[in-house]
């Protein structure tokens, strides 16, 4: 979306690290570009990339919430938030595992794609079993059994982020904002 999430990471990754930040929203990726292109020496740059993520690589269509953009969704996800669509545009998809081919393997993975986790999730198999990055992901109720069981599958130990580091306890299935670390 507006890049919250990327350009706090940025700040705590500091300048020897890198965001990469994934957008299909063309509007909303040159403000993220305009964003990262203010030089903050103690930050991590931010690199945004203008496509989606799912589990192929493809020609899909991006569906403009009519509420606001953070409910932007692709083709197949969406949520009552959206208000409907107030347009489409043609957008390319790719794969977590796609991106694993061109840019650095990530430590940690910020997903929210309305409705559409266990989909992200089947494009990341290597991701998960090879590179096993860290996950904060925006689970929705209905994706919640695909979601465990591709964590499960994958060894990942599934809690709730919003409750504090301290009182923690794995959890038998995804939720709303899933924290999935691996085993």
């Amino acid at each position: 979306n507006v890049g919250l999430f990327s350009f706090a990471a940025a700040a705590i990754s500091g300048p020897r690290g890198r965001v990469i930040a994934v957008e299909p929203d063309t509007w909303l990726v040159d403000l993220l570009r305009r964003s990262s292109r203010l030089l903050v020496p103690e930050r991590a740059p931010v690199i945004v990339i203008p496509f989606a993520v799912s589990d192929r690589i493809e020609l899909t269509q991006l569906h403009i919430a009519i509420r606001g953009r953070s409910a932007n969704f692709i083709e197949g996800g969406g949520s009552s938030r959206t208000g409907g669509t107030r347009r489409t545009e043609s957008v390319i998809s790719i794969t977590l595992d796609w991106l694993l081919e061109v840019l650095p393997a990530p430590q940690v993975l910020k997903i929210d794609v309305e409705r559409l986790e266990g989909r992200l999730l089947s494009g990341a198999s290597r991701m998960l079993t090879e590179v096993r990055p860290r996950i904060w992901c925006e689970v929705s109720t209905e994706c919640e059994p695909v979601v465990t069981g591709i964590l499960h599958d994958a060894s990942y130990e599934i809690y709730d982020a919003r409750v504090d580091r301290s009182a923690r306890k794995p959890l038998r299935r995804a939720v709303w904002e899933t924290l999935a670390l691996p085993k």
